[in-house]
This record gives structure tokens, C-alpha cells and sequence, in this order.
């Protein structure tokens, strides 16, 4: 069990408290934000304390952190947070929920995958990545730091998913896809060849090839 620090105190950092309190063995301590931020000193009945000053009451060789950020400007907050903690020395926790399939052979620090996520076999997820409830990814698959993944998201196999991509809701990528770095992939879309790094890809296009016959004899 580790003492545990929240960095926020907004949504993402609510659901964070809740899902350690019940679904882990860790103990949330504090939450964190930037000093500036900084207008109450209580959050979900836990003492919120400014970044500037965290050490000198939560030294790094007591505490770790999580920052399960949303993923604002393609995750690049949440990418210049992460290095922030990492610099006052922190060690994170990932969490994952004990209602996901995980057969991945590396899940990185500071990952945040909630319930009914499937991780087939041989998959790799890097460094603070979200992964929202009830994602595919499939085997052989790579999944690099800093990806936004929100809710029923297939990833088929043998994928390569660059830093700081973002999924939407039902989005579909095809077998052996590379995924650029900073790819926005819109809700719904069907992504079926490489993408260009910080591109973004909205719609899905449905192609006729043949007409089957359809007629039932009876």
C-alpha cells in the first residue's frame, strides 16, 4: 500500500479518489494543484497543498502521485505536469481497474484504465496514458505515452499508437495501423491506413464492393 497525492481537483481527480478508495489498497492522502489554483484549502474532505510547497510536508520518499488530467491541448498539460512531478523527484502509481482483461506485457507510470478495458496479449502501454471503460486493444498492439483513449474504442492488432494521440468515443482503428504522433481521431471514426502526425480524422466511409444476393427461397 502507498500514500497517494492526486494532482487536481476537478472531475478526473474525483473519479480518482473513488476508484482507489474502492478499488485498491492505496490511501489517498492529499490533492495537489499550482499554487495560482489554489482557492480552497479542502477537496473531498482531503487538505488540498500547492505544488510550490508539497515536498516540505509530503516528501517524495513517503508519498507517490497519480494525475489523471483530462486531455486538454492533445494531453500536453498532462505531459508537462507528469515531467513536473518527475522533476520533485515523485514516483507514480497506475491504476487499473481490477474489472479490466489485462494481459499486457508492460503498462507504464501514471496510466489510468478503468473498467471492462480488454489488453490482449503483447501489448504495451507507455507512460500517463488514459484509458476510459470499455476499450479493445489488440494484441501486439503499442500504445506510447501521453494517449487519451475515451470509452469503447477499438484498436485492433499489431497497432502502433504515437505519444500524444486522442480516441473518441467508438472510434475503430484497422489491423496494423501507425497511428502519427498528435493524431486526433474524431467520435465514430474508422481509421484503416497510417495517419499523419498532429492530423485530425473526423467520419467513417462505408465503400460498396459487391451486392450478395439477399433473396431467402423458401
Amino acid at each position: 500500500m502507498s500514500k497517494i497525492i492526486i494532482f487536481g481537483t476537478r472531475e478526473n481527480s474525483e473519479l480518482a479518489q473513488f476508484y482507489l478508495n474502492n478499488d485498491s489498497d492505496h490511501e489517498v492522502i492529499a490533492f495537489c494543484v499550482d499554487g495560482k489554483y489554489l482557492d480552497s484549502s479542502r477537496f473531498k474532505g482531503l487538505p488540498v497543498v500547492a505544488f510550490e510547497e508539497l515536498e516540505h510536508d509530503y516528501p517524495p520518499t513517503e508519498y507517490k502521485f497519480i494525475a489523471p488530467l483530462a486531455p486538454t491541448a492533445m494531453g500536453t498539460i498532462r505531459e508537462e505536469v507528469f515531467n513536473r512531478i518527475c522533476g520533485k523527484g515523485y514516483e507514480f502509481i497506475s491504476y487499473i481497474s481490477s474489472k479490466a482483461t489485462n494481459y499486457s506485457s508492460h503498462i507504464g507510470k501514471n496510466c489510468f484504465i478503468l473498467e471492462d478495458n480488454t489488453l490482449q496479449p503483447f501489448t504495451s502501454v507507455g507512460d500517463n496514458v488514459l484509458m476510459w471503460s470499455g476499450n479493445h486493444i489488440g494484441h501486439h498492439s503499442v500504445i506510447r505515452d501521453h494517449v487519451s483513449i475515451t470509452s469503447h474504442v477499438v484498436i485492433s492488432g499489431r497497432c502502433d499508437i504515437g505519444s500524444n494521440s486522442f480516441f473518441g468515443v467508438n472510434s475503430t482503428v484497422r489491423d496494423g495501423v501507425k497511428v502519427g504522433e498528435g493524431t486526433f481521431i474524431s467520435l465514430g471514426a474508422v481509421i484503416t491506413a497510417d495517419t499523419a502526425p498532429w492530423s485530425v480524422y473526423r467520419g467513417a466511409t462505408a465503400e460498396l464492393t459487391k451486392i450478395p444476393s439477399m433473396r431467402v427461397k423458401f
